[in-house]
Order: structure tokens, then C-alpha cells, then sequence
């Protein structure tokens, strides 16, 4: 059962509403909104019209339960969209102590204020099952600091996805720099972010985490997938940062094993550092990554180590680097670490120490012509699919194998095609699988959401 209340309601109709577990949907304009989103409970539903909206979205103690969630949007697909202005001294959408709430299809202008677009503030004690979905987030860059989805308090079970982020500070900031406001099991998905002053996307190391109620206590991971993170603009070159940064979990107790699983993206550029930089547990697989002006992939200690880490089945183009791995000299020798079944063509394609390699396919940045169909093409034609030779063959049969087969997807390549031995015993490696009749991916790389 569905009631329609058209601007602030009548509160008899919502207590018979919320008492006999019906969802109830309300429509507000920039006029009629604020006094709603107070009164929100589970289940209810805040329909946004089109139009400017001046005095924020600050959700202070909103709760929703997992079957019925409070949700607040705008209309899928619309060209008028409900537009949140920045205003000075104030975050645009201020989460604090709020749960199952999902925002949808709202567009946040900075107009280059320093304001962070959404916010879960360093005051709250938590911020968790909230989900972001087909945000349009641009004007937020007045400097480095400014973020366009930030978290600040204990966050956990977030989702992130559809959303487009341009021109901003630092694209998602998730976590504290002092390691005490952990972001966890969190998912990252479809997502666009691009021209971004610092990161697109970090999160920060951890320290001990807090005891609160409903915080995960077991082992979680935190997954981020296709997205499309492009740092082509170069941001800052005295404050560089790689497009992606992911830091370390707890380094005991609960949340030490949790895994960050990174598969399926597209990372695009960046003249002054490392496309993706990780440490604790990782799997990387399936990417896609195009830097013609610097290094690609950096696994090694910045707050504390990388532990279990596995880097797979990616095809890399870089200047610089391809997969840069190292540990410090006291790292136990207790975890995983493999890099192997990658494409790899780079000035210096395979820098590793203290890890098992094989299967990868290696070569210099010149040499990728011969093994991907069109790698130095403009986004849009540029296509890095494998071509067949005997080259390709041999070489990607040699070298020891790994089981990946615990990780989602990772039968699976870039685009969801699954991996098969090829014909004459050809083996797949990179993130395409191998098929002699495609010629052209699905989805070209460019600048846009990824498709499902």
C-alpha cells in the first residue's frame, strides 16, 4: 500500500500510515521540503521536484530499517532535476547519526564554494547503510580539501553508485586522516569521477576500530567496481596524488583480515603520480589501466604494509611503471602475494620484490600495438583487446599459475565475459578473455559511466 501526501501532509495521515507499515510518498518543492525531511520516518518516501534548492539536505538522526528504508529523490532520468546549491559555512547534504536512507538522482553545485557536497560530519557517531545513487556533484574544487562525497564519522554498509563527480577537491574522501573513523564494507560501483584536484577516490587507513552497535564484527570487504576514474586534467602537481588510494585495515583485531576487492575498472591518467595505490589486503583484477604520461599500478607501505595481495588478469599501458610492488625489510613473509596473468607494457613493465610471479605478458610501451588492437587510440576508439599471434600464445602460457577462483567475478573479465582456454591452447591474460571472433568490446573506454 502506497499514500500520496502532497507537501507537509497532515500528521494523522502519517501516524495511520507508519502504524499499519505502508510506504508513504511525499512531494515537496524548494519551499515545502525542510519541514519533511524532519519528520521522516521508515518507509517514507520524499519525492523532490525540479528546482533550486537553497538551505541544504540535513539529515540529523534519520533512520530507516532494511526493509524500509527512508529514500529522498529527484526523478530517475529526468533533464530537470532537483539542484542543491552550495551555501556558505554549511556541508550541502549533512549526514549525522542517520541510518538506511538512500538519496537518489539529486544534482549538488558547488558554484566553487569551500563546502563539501555530502558530508557525514567528524562530530556524528556513526553514518551507516546509506546509499548515493545517480548523483551529479560538480563545482566543488576551490581547493584540494574540498570533497564531494566525504566521510568523518564511523561508516559502514555504504553504497555509492551511478554517481558523476566533476571538478572537485577530492573526489570521494572516506574515512579520517587520523585512521579513526573507518569506512567499511562499503560498495563502490559505476561510478564516474573526473578532474579532480587530488584523489578520485581515497580511503583512509584504520586504526582499532570503535565499539557501536551494528558495526560489522566479522570479516568484510569493501568492493569497488567499474567505476571509471580519470584524473586526465593532471590536478596538482606540488600536492600530487595517485587517481586511487586505498590505506591499510586494522592492523589487529576485528576488521585486520577485511579485503578491499577492486575489479572491472577503468583507470585514465595522471601525470604526476600512480594511477591506483593500495596497501593491506588487496585483490586487483580485471582493470583496465592507460597512463601515457606516468606510472600505473603501485603496491607498497604508506601508512603501514601491504599484506595479502593478489594483482591479476589486468591489461596496463604506462610511460612509466607498469606494477610496482614493494614491502619493508621487516614484513613477515606470512601473506599471499601474487602478481600474475597481466598484460603489461610500460617503460618498465614488472617491478616486484618479495612476490611470486606468472603467466604475465610484458613488453614496451611500443610493443603494445602488436598485442592490443588499438591501444593508442582517443577514448571513444581506443580498443585493448587482445590480437592472436604466436608470440601472444607463448608467452601467455608460460609461467606458474595461481587459484583465483575465490574471488567474485574473477572468472570474469572487464566487460563479463568469461575466460576460456582459446584455441591451439591459447591462454587468456589481461582483462579481456581471449575470443578469436571479437574484434570490438561492448563498451569503448571513455569518460562515462561504465554500463551494467
Amino acid at each position: 500500500m502506497v499514500l500520496q501526501l502532497i507537501a507537509a501532509g497532515t500528521a494523522t495521515a502519517r501516524d495511520t500510515a507508519h502504524a499499519a507499515g505502508t510506504t508513504t510518498t511525499y512531494t515537496a518543492g524548494p519551499d515545502t521540503y525542510l519541514d519533511l525531511v524532519r519528520r521522516l520516518k521508515p518507509g517514507d518516501h520524499l519525492q523532490l521536484l525540479p528546482g533550486e534548492y537553497r538551505h541544504g539536505l540535513p539529515l540529523v538522526r534519520i533512520t530507516g530499517t532494511a526493509d524500509r528504508p527512508v529514500v529522498i529523490a529527484g526523478t530517475a532520468g529526468g533533464k530537470l532535476r532537483p539542484v542543491f546549491v552550495a551555501r556558505p559555512g554549511h556541508n550541502t547534504v549533512s549526514i549525522v547519526n542517520s541510518a538506511y536512507v538512500m538519496i537518489r538522482h539529486l544534482e549538488l553545485d558547488g558554484r566553487n564554494l569551500p563546502v563539501d557536497g555530502v558530508k557525514c560530519e567528524g562530530h556524528a557517531d556513526y553514518a551507516h547503510h546509506i546509499t548515493l545513487e545517480g548523483l551529479y556533484i560538480h563545482g566543488h574544487d576551490n581547493n584540494q580539501q574540498i570533497v564531494a562525497i566525504s566521510t568523518k564519522c564511523p561508516a559502514w554498509d555504504w553504497v555509492i553508485r551511478h554517481t558523476v563527480i566533476r571538478g572537485a577537491g577530492t573526489g570521494m574522501y572516506l574515512g579520517n586522516s587520523d585512521g579513526r573513523a573507518p569506512f567499511i564494507s562499503g560498495i563502490i560501483e559505476h561510478n564516474l569521477v573526473a578532474g579532480t584536484l587530488g584523489y578520485n577516490l581515497q580511503i583512509k587507513h584504520q586504526q582499532v576500530r570503535p565499539v557501536l552497535p551494528g558495526m560489522p564484527e566479522g570479516n568484510t570487504t569493501t568492493i569497488i567496481r567499474h567505476n571509471v576514474f580519470s584524473k586526465e586534467g593532471g590536478g596538482l602537481t606540488e600536492t600530487a596524488r595517485p587517481n586511487v588510494l586505498v590505506g591499510h585495515w586494522p592492523l589487529s583485531g576485528p576488521g585486520e583480515h577485511d579485503q578491499y576487492l577492486v575489479y572491472g575498472n577503468f583507470f585514465y591518467q595522471n601525470p604526476h603520480e600512480a594511477l591506483f595505490q593500495g596497501e593491506g589486503n588487496i585483490a586487483l583484477y580485471s582493470n583496465l589501466f592507460v597512463n601515457q604520461r606516468g606510472d600505473a599500478i603501485h603496491i607498497r607501505p604508506h601508512n603501514a604494509a601491504p599484506r595479502a595481495v593478489t594483482v591479476f588478469h589486468n591489461t596496463v599501458l604506462a610511460s612509466g611503471t607498469g606494477i610496482h610492488f614493494s614491502r619493508r625489510p621487516d614484513d613477515p613473509p606470512v601473506y599471499t602475494r601474487f602478481v600474475t596473468g597481466n598484460m603489461v607494457f610500460a617503460s618498465v613493465p614488472l617491478q616486484v620484490s618479495g612476490v611470486e610471479t606468472g603467466s604475465n605478458m610484458t613488453g614496451t610501451v611500443d610493443e603494445a600495438g602488436a598485442y592490443l588492437v588499438q591501444p593508442f587510440a582517443p577514448l571513444g576508439r581506443m580498443n585493448l583487446l587482445p590480437v592472436t599471434g604466436s608470440r601472444f600464445k607463448a608467452e601467455a602460457a608460460a609461467g606458474k599459475k595461481f587459484d583465483v577462483s575465490m574471488y567474485p567475478q574473477a572468472g570474469y573479465d572487464f566487460e563479463g565475459t568469461l575466460y576460456v582456454t582459446g584455441e591451439a591452447g591459447m591462454v587468456s591474460v589481461g582483462a579481456y578473455a581471449f575470443h578469436p571472433a571479437r574484434k570490438v568490446p561492448r563498451w569503448l573506454p571513455a569518460l562515462t559511466i561504465k554500463p551494467e
